[in-house]
């Protein structure tokens, strides 16, 4: 008799587990979570491999040497978007809008960047202050049309009120953001690393510059190519542009490591107790779930050792500050619901762009020619900022822009480029000025800006 022939008595009778034991330890009777070994069909034989086929690195002399192999290319597209964060998503959602084809590639298993990975929960930069003293959402489009759909969610956002800085939930987020992209029928690739550039073997025939014709991703199966007429660099870390010849600057900043607490709505207030309030956080759209920001040290965003160190430090923290509540009187209920899968990493790599904003510049209200965006201030305490093309335009290499965080700024617009709603700004400009190019069969150094500006106010963004 073969193995899926076998009843769950004569299973059990044949690898001597009485019926008594497995009602405790394999859930029988209980239907909805029982474990049957029996009726499952075991997995198939698969492909085998001798081992012949890998082509590990060799130790030669001390040094360490990588073989030349072909590549084998998964994808070929219009516009590639590396990084799934709120730039990212943006971009890869107006360039399909914009009607050419959009590849996306994400390294998580999730869309968000750390408005969901990392628990950054808080939408801060929308809004500013105009002439009369009056609160003006500037960041809108794409942006806007997310927190519109987070509202008909079931806790998908709360505080959305004019003038107030919303806080959405990640997880629900985490899938509007499936449905957004689905929807825009971006081809996805998750569980993807972009390890490498590929640059045309001819340089730029006007400006002798090095051209990109795509990525390489590293994948469970090897790395595989995506080629693309053009890529747009949103993993926050500059991780393509700093392989494909683009100068950039690379700075440390604060890396911290948010989290999120349960139950504290019952929290009780006990007589002479002092609760420490600072250790709760802010509210979330979930009635008892709190989330809680940490600045953390200045450090490095691209060192493996000070990540992993911060890393181990920060959990420490975190569980220290929690058993502080949870051994408070009247605290006791509540729980640690969960740290950040990301580390908080505020900025690391930024592009050297045609054009730089500066702190300065944005509060006095700097126009440019080549404006395709607008950026708010954290609270709205002051006015807003034009986003000009340049910033988000290599100087030295074609075919490549970047969105989010890592865009050409000054040290001192570190703070309002990182925050998402400018984020979903620059992600949105960075995606139908990809569009464009490829519709206009052009580079992104020679973009239609006029064309990029009807199209985003088409689709509803803000320009000021």
């Amino acid at each position: 008799m073969k193995l899926s022939e076998l009843t769950r008595r004569q299973w059990m009778k044949n690898v001597g587990i009485g019926l008594g034991a497995a009602s405790v330890g394999l859930g029988v009777g209980n239907q909805d979570a029982k474990a049957d070994f029996v009726t499952k069909k075991v997995a198939q034989r698969g492909t085998e491999y001798t081992g012949a086929e890998a082509t590990p690195c060799k130790l030669v002399d001390g040094k360490i040497l990588r073989p030349a192999a072909e590549i084998p290319t998964i994808s070929e597209t219009d516009v590639l978007i590396v990084g799934a964060g709120p730039a990212g998503c943006c971009a890869a959602i107006a360039a399909a809008r914009a009607g050419v084809k959009v590849t996306l590639v994400e390294r998580y298993n999730h869309f968000g960047g750390l408005a969901t990975g990392g628990l950054v929960v808080h939408i801060l930069g929308h809004w500013t202050t105009d002439a009369n003293g009056k609160k003006v959402q500037v960041v809108q489009g794409i942006g806007e049309e997310m927190m519109k759909r987070l509202e008909g969610m079931p806790n998908g956002i709360c505080n959305r009120e004019f003038g107030r800085n919303p806080t959405l939930d990640s997880e629900v987020y985490k899938y509007l953001l499936v449905e957004m992209l689905t929807e825009a029928n971006v081809e996805i690739f998750l569980h993807s690393w972009a390890i490498d550039s590929i640059i045309d073997d001819n340089p730029d025939a006007k400006t002798g510059n090095p051209v990109v014709k795509g990525v390489l991703i590293q994948t469970k199966l090897g790395p595989h190519a995506i080629l693309a007429k053009q890529t747009v660099d949103c993993t926050g870390d500059g991780d393509v542009f700093a392989t494909c010849g683009c100068a950039y600057t690379r700075r440390m900043y604060h890396i911290g490591l948010p989290c999120r607490l349960g139950n504290v709505d019952k929290i009780k207030q006990v007589e002479g107790v002092k609760i420490p309030r600072h250790l709760l956080g802010d509210i979330t759209p979930v009635k008892g779930v709190r989330w809680v920001n940490m600045n953390g040290p200045d450090a490095d965003g691209l060192d493996v050792r000070d990540l992993t160190r911060l890393e181990l430090n920060h959990r420490k923290q975190i569980w220290k500050n929690y058993m502080t509540l949870k051994n408070t009187p009247g605290c006791e209920e509540v729980f640690l619901l969960e740290t950040a899968p990301q580390m908080g990493v505020r900025i690391t790599r930024v592009i050297e762009g045609t054009e730089e904003m500066t702190l300065e510049d944005a509060k006095a209200g700097k126009v440019y020619d080549s404006c395709v965006g607008y950026g708010g201030a954290w609270g709205g305490d002051h006015i807003g900022w034009q986003i000009p093309y340049g910033c988000l335009l290599s100087k030295n290499v074609e075919n490549i822009l970047t969105a989010g965080r890592s865009i050409c700024g000054a040290p001192s617009m570190s703070e309002l480029l990182r925050v998402y709603p400018n984020c979903w700004s620059s992600g949105h400009s960075a995606g139908v000025a990809a569009a464009v190019c490829v519709l206009n069969n052009t580079t992104a150094r020679d973009a239609d800006l006029k064309e990029v500006r009807r199209i985003l106010k088409e689709q509803n963004a803000y320009l000021g």
